[in-house]
């Protein structure tokens, strides 16, 4: 009689590890019925248009975002005496501390660019239509944060650039009639640039991303997940039709490679695209030249309707109104309750209250399209604004006293006779250009409706 043999020791562990993990799923399965919820899940369908990775995209640079702020805040110490030369050390001395800077920086930028690429196809499809007038407000909440979030962030810095943007909001704030100067007290804590690093701090690391972290889960998944995706009129013939592959693997494999691609190619441009030199630029002195590099695109359209406003000064009572201050931010901020409110508004003019799954084409809508067209346009002209400086006047010091040193270079620097045509040609084509653009869009839309 044969006498049985033991198998041997990895072929025990392999099967008694194969038990433990049934029993385990079996076990988690009869309290908290996962399986039941779980499988109707992996088979969700997907679009399958790479348009619709652009929500992906953002996600994903934020994930990257919240990483590396996270290895950035373990060594930046926000104390207004040495908050520069902390972000001097991280950049210089800290092993992977410059590289940390700037994949926080590029990732922001991609957030940013992919947060704007998303909702203009969300806007020019119609995709915010009823039922998801309520996704559409969080990302128009997430992209007003994210603004916020970047202008804090770069304030951070407590560089000449940093704190020349500080100041710009400080003037806003003083020329606010009757408590501007609260106002600016209670924001710098006295006088400028008082404890505002600490105070940016806090927002910048605990309060905005603790509000990232709540909208972004509720809007690209909880909701999204929830509803029944949009579909392009080219693949769906009717409202009701779901076409797509399932959520696993296909949609799952999408995803890992859209978030791969996002990490390569934010790391690519961390490693060979310098930015924000803080060393090169020096801490902030009040009595320096204010910097000539240009702001961020995306507080740029700011800066550059701030310019082109007229510097227009109304006494009144004793009071100097200055409403060429007030102009830019009330734009902004009525820009963006329309944005927020435009699914509602556009319900209201088309009487359109019927549920929509499949896109519009752009031609489809065309009021619609040339309105985005215009909007766009209005922008770029105000962006354009920053592009072109006028070239300082030349500093000479008394005979004995050290030579003021010279202004940096500007992006493009022209004499003042021709900033003021400059400035004067853009004024002229804030009020132009979108209108043209308007007419232009809707007339070649309708053709091709």
């Amino acid at each position: 009689m044969a006498t049985p043999t033991r198998p041997a020791r990895r072929t025990r562990v392999v099967a008694g590890s194969a038990k433990f993990g049934r029993d385990s799923a079996i076990y988690l399965d009869e309290r908290l019925p996962f399986a039941r919820w779980l499988r109707p899940q992996l088979r969700k369908l997907f679009p399958s248009h790479w348009s619709f990775l652009l929500g992906e995209l953002a996600l994903y640079s934020f994930v990257f975002l919240v990483l590396t702020g996270t290895f950035l805040t373990l060594f930046y110490k926000p104390n207004p005496d040495v908050a520069f030369e902390s972000v001097r050390e991280i950049s210089l001395e800290v092993r992977g501390g410059l590289l940390m800077r700037q994949l926080h920086h590029w990732s922001a930028t991609v957030f940013v660019l992919s947060i704007v690429a998303h909702l203009c196809r969300v806007f020019f499809t119609g995709a915010f239509r009823r039922p998801r007038e309520l996704t559409w407000m969080l990302g128009v909440l997430l992209f007003g944060l994210v603004l916020f979030e970047s202008f804090l962030g770069v304030s951070l810095a407590a560089d000449q650039l940093g704190m020349t943007g500080l100041r710009q909001a400080q003037g806003v704030l003083l020329s606010v009639p009757l408590v501007g100067t609260y106002l600016s007290a209670f924001v710098f804590d006295g006088e400028f640039p008082g404890q505002v690093i600490p105070r940016l701090f806090a927002l910048h690391v605990l309060l905005v991303p603790g509000i990232l972290l709540a909208v972004v889960p509720l809007h690209a998944l909880i909701l999204t997940w929830r509803q029944k995706h949009t579909e392009r009129r080219a693949t769906a013939a009717a409202e009701s039709q779901v076409t797509g592959g399932p959520f696993f693997p296909y949609f799952a494999v999408k995803n890992a490679a859209t978030a791969l691609f996002t990490l390569g190619v934010i790391t690519l441009l961390a490693t060979f695209a310098r930015v924000s030199p803080v060393w090169e630029r020096g801490p902030y002195s009040p009595g320096a030249q204010p910097p000539s590099a240009q702001p961020f695109w995306y507080y740029g359209v700011l800066d550059g309707a701030q310019r082109l406003v007229p510097a227009w000064e109304i006494p009144i009572g004793g009071y100097v109104l200055q409403p060429g201050l007030w102009i830019p931010p009330l734009i902004l901020t009525a820009f963006f309750c329309v944005l927020f409110c435009w699914p509602f508004i556009e319900r209201r003019f088309t009487g359109d209250g019927d549920h929509h799954h499949l896109l519009d084409r752009p031609a489809r809508a065309p009021v619609r399209t040339a309105l985005g067209v215009a909007v766009i346009t209005l922008f770029t002209v105000l962006w354009a604004g920053t592009w072109v400086s006028a070239a300082p006047p030349d500093m000479h010091a008394p005979p004995g006293f050290p030579q003021p040193p010279p202004a940096p270079p500007a992006l493009l620097t022209v004499p003042a006779g021709v900033y003021e045509a400059v400035v004067l040609g853009l004024r002229v084509a804030v009020f132009v250009l979108p209108v043209a653009a308007f007419l232009v869009t809707r007339a070649i839309c309708r053709r091709r409706s």
